[in-house]
């Protein structure tokens, strides 16, 4: 707290910030909703199977019933809690004491988290510099867990009122990216406000880290914050920590629980080097405790960027970057002087990459030509840093520069792929400078392209890349951003797309990996539909008098023999159709009969049933003795239910039960998949070879956590990955995962392949079984060595 400010004055000045900030964000609650209805909107009118139009139909009109609650809902709920922090500063964070969670809650949770997460990733920087005012003026450790200002409180506010609303969670999902789009640049623009103000009020205008890092063991006076992982002796800690703990990424085999990649010191920031308010709350303990690693990732990769920010910005000494480095001031606009330095400048770095494709064109591959490819980049960089207009481009220049110094330093990269990584720093330049997201965000398109070549090619050797269809595509990719270097990030936003998409292809190119990929989708969709046509037939016979063992083979059995016999033949094939009318008929002959001409009725059809009985078991693999098994239960209860005196059925409910079968289809929901069996006679069996190659790898039934699913869910198709199963490590690459997301692909390069299913995968990552091969992504890791040089030598980042 200032000490020219009362503390009276100093909560009334957080009071009003917050005031402030809740304001801007119900101005765009309206919006919102607009987006969120226009979303829905042209869903309802594209396209598609009968089933699937009827379903994005409903999804609209149920949400143009329910807007206004929603809305109306959503501003209650964001007032009361703003008025709450405004009344009182917090709000308690204290737990009401140990109780069981609702999966109800949980699943919202979820839902909000990703939505928070989102959010986070747009407004990090903004969110940390107003976090620390507000410490700064309420003379507190840290945000609340329910404030106001944390992103987790607007997504918490939104899903909850959705849900309360009437709306429904598939629903949420499938506007969640439009609302997404629509909300995060509002809710970046009010924490930018929300800095702006208390600037203007004097709050801290430059932000000192120093201030708020401790240094224990030794002597910190000689230490710098922007230490990398290994520097001098002593350990940084936070405020609120105990002091002199170390933290360490740990090898493989210490990674339990804290899984490869996502160890607190493999994401570019070392041993105990963590920015204060980086983590949720002030403490990523907390966060890989609560098995959030994916999170606590992605919050410490953007602390390299944000160390990174608060360096440059100490080193222009307050002069505008154009928001590049977290200043949030802009250059001058003082006439056309400027805007004619700038255009210059792009147009030496346009002829700069130019005139270095050209060269590098003709140059030959090997050791001695990347390094004088190097050089050369040195020169043309040395060029362009006399040629920039303002210190802050001076700046842009020499890190972009190092960032690519040590991404072309990177051996696991194939020569003849770091070529084409090298054309890229012009125009990765030319958008560093233009665009103030590239050091803000890990989500900007260039950051994202280059992270995702790199991690697909750096598990090839260079002999597997060199004239594969791999390198045709990067340098494809290279070529079309050299051709529109105007047009920013959009080029890149382009070519990654189609980068990802041609990995699907290329990683799945082989014939053998085709056939596996289409069986396996085919197990998924025999197995879920399964599950759904189980759950019906359980609706179906809910309140029927049938027998209880033709209830468990109907649900046991014949449910899988219709859901594979669905999927080789189609749902509406005769073959199909007389299955599933057997299900009714069986129903049938299996209650009381009464009446004579029933158990006539019965006698003439039972040959024709009992043969489409086995003929569906036959189809199911279920043969010998096990089939024998079925029909002899099934025998014993057709001849009880002809002197049986209990409740007939209705024939009107067997006729309605068979035409609801003949459509089933219609009725069925989605999921399910999470209960699917997996196993190596199901592939098998629809293989119709053995699955030597394979390595089948199915749930064993232990509960995950739903931080982990989120985890699974979210790895990037060409990955490389440490697969420690059985006993013996393999170097695998994720190649594939099923439409249902719960079958995951994995490829190694002996031509062995794990297919690994949704819960056990993410059991393997939470055990440290499955860590990625790369412990941090290429521009991460690439930013993280140009800090460690520009804090050892400062002086280089401007001369």
């Amino acid at each position: 707290m200032s000490p020219l400010r009362s503390r009276e004055s100093s909560l009334r000045l957080a009071r009003e910030t917050r005031e402030r900030f809740a304001a801007a964000i119900e101005a765009l609650l309206a919006p919102v909703a607009v987006a969120v209805r226009q979303q829905l909107d042209e869903a309802s009118a594209q396209v598609a199977t009968a089933r699937a139009m009827q379903e994005h139909r409903d999804d609209f009109l149920a949400f143009r019933e329910r807007e206004p609650a929603w809305l109306s809902n959503v501003r209650a709920a964001w007032h009361r809690l703003a008025v709450q922090e405004a009344g009182t500063g917090r709000m308690s964070s204290a737990p009401a004491g140990l109780r069981l969670i609702d999966d109800e809650v949980v699943e919202n949770n979820i839902l909000s988290s990703r939505l928070a997460l989102a959010i986070l990733d747009q407004v990090s920087f903004e969110l940390n510099d107003l976090r620390l005012r507000i410490q700064e003026l309420e003379g507190r450790a840290d945000l609340d867990t329910g404030d106001v200002l944390r992103p987790e409180s607007l997504a918490r506010v939104l899903v909850e009122q959705w849900l309360a609303a009437g709306l429904t969670r598939p629903q949420w999902n499938r506007v969640q990216e439009a609302l997404r789009q629509q909300l995060l640049g509002g809710v970046l623009a009010a924490y930018e406000a929300a800095n702006a103000y208390l600037i203007g009020q004097g709050v801290m205008p430059q932000i000192d880290l120093k201030r708020f890092v401790r240094r224990t063991g030794a002597t910190a006076s000689n230490a710098s914050p922007l230490a990398a992982s290994g520097s001098p002796v002593g350990t940084w800690t936070l405020p609120g920590r105990a002091s002199g703990v170390p933290r360490s990424a740990g090898g493989m085999a210490g990674r339990v629980g804290m899984p490869g990649a996502f160890a607190p010191a493999a994401i570019g920031l070392g041993a105990g080097h963590v920015p204060p308010g980086l983590d949720d709350g002030g403490d990523t303990d907390g966060l890989a405790a609560q098995g959030a690693p994916f999170a606590l990732a992605r919050q410490r990769a953007q602390g390299v960027l944000l160390n990174l920010r608060r360096f440059v910005a100490g080193q222009l000494g307050g002069e505008p970057s154009g928001g590049r480095f977290g200043d949030g001031a802009q250059a001058p606009q003082d006439g056309t002087a400027r805007a004619a330095g700038t255009d210059a400048f792009m147009a030496a770095i346009a002829d700069a990459g130019a005139a270095y494709s050209r060269q590098a064109a003709q140059s030959s591959q090997g050791t001695l030509a990347l390094q004088q490819d190097a050089a050369d980049l040195r020169r043309r960089t040395s060029e362009l840093k006399r040629k920039a207009p303002t210190t802050a481009d001076k700046a842009t220049v020499e890190i972009v520069a190092l960032m690519f110094q040590a991404i072309l330093a990177e051996e696991r990269i194939p020569f003849s792929a770091r070529v084409w990584f090298a054309r890229l720093q012009m125009p990765v330049l030319r958008v560093a400078i233009a665009e103030p997201a590239f050091f803000g965000t890990l989500q900007h398109p260039a950051r994202m392209l280059i992270d995702r070549m790199g991690s697909c090619v750096m598990g090839f050797d260079a002999a597997a890349i060199s004239g594969s269809a791999l390198e045709g595509e990067i340098r494809r990719v290279v070529q079309v951003i050299e051709q529109y270097p105007e047009t920013g990030q959009r080029v890149f936003k382009l070519v990654y797309e189609e980068f990802v998409a041609f990995l699907s292809k290329y990683l799945t190119r082989t014939d053998a990996t085709q056939r596996l990929m289409s069986v396996a989708q085919q197990v998924e969709q025999k197995e879920t539909m399964a599950i759904q046509y189980t759950i019906e037939l359980r609706k179906m016979l809910d309140d029927m008098p049938v027998p209880e063992e033709i209830r468990q083979f109907l649900f046991k059995v014949w449910a899988e023999v219709l859901a594979l016999a669905a999927l080789r033949h189609g749902v509406q094939d005769e073959r199909t159709l007389a299955l599933k009318r057997a299900a009714s008929e069986l129903v049938w002959a299996a209650s009381a009969k009464p009446h004579r001409e029933d158990r006539l009725r019965v006698i003439q059809g039972l040959p024709r049933l009992l043969q489409r009985l086995r003929e569906g078991m036959t189809l199911l693999g279920v043969v010998g003795a096990p089939q024998e098994s079925h029909m002899k239960l099934i025998g014993d209860t057709l001849t009880h239910a002809f002197m049986s005196k209990t409740e007939v059925i209705a024939p009107a409910r067997i006729e309605a039960m068979a035409a609801r079968l003949a459509n089933i289809e219609d009725f069925v929901g989605e999921g399910g998949a999470d209960d699917l069996r997996l196993d190596s006679a199901s592939i098998e069996l629809l293989l119709g070879v053995d699955a030597a190659s394979l390595e089948v790898v199915p749930d064993t039934g232990v509960r995950v956590g739903d931080e982990m699913r989120a985890w699974a869910s979210e790895l990037q198709v060409g990955t490389w990955f440490m697969l420690d199963h059985n006993g013996q490590v393999n170097q695998v690459q994720f190649v594939w995962r099923s439409e249902h997301r719960q079958l995951h692909l994995f490829a190694s390069a002996h031509g062995r392949s794990f297919l690994i299913q949704a819960g056990r995968l993410a059991s393997y990552l939470q055990a440290g079984l499955l860590v990625p091969a790369e412990e941090e992504v290429l521009t991460v890791r690439a930013t993280r060595e140009a800090l460690a040089k520009l804090d050892a030598n400062p002086e280089r980042l401007l001369d």
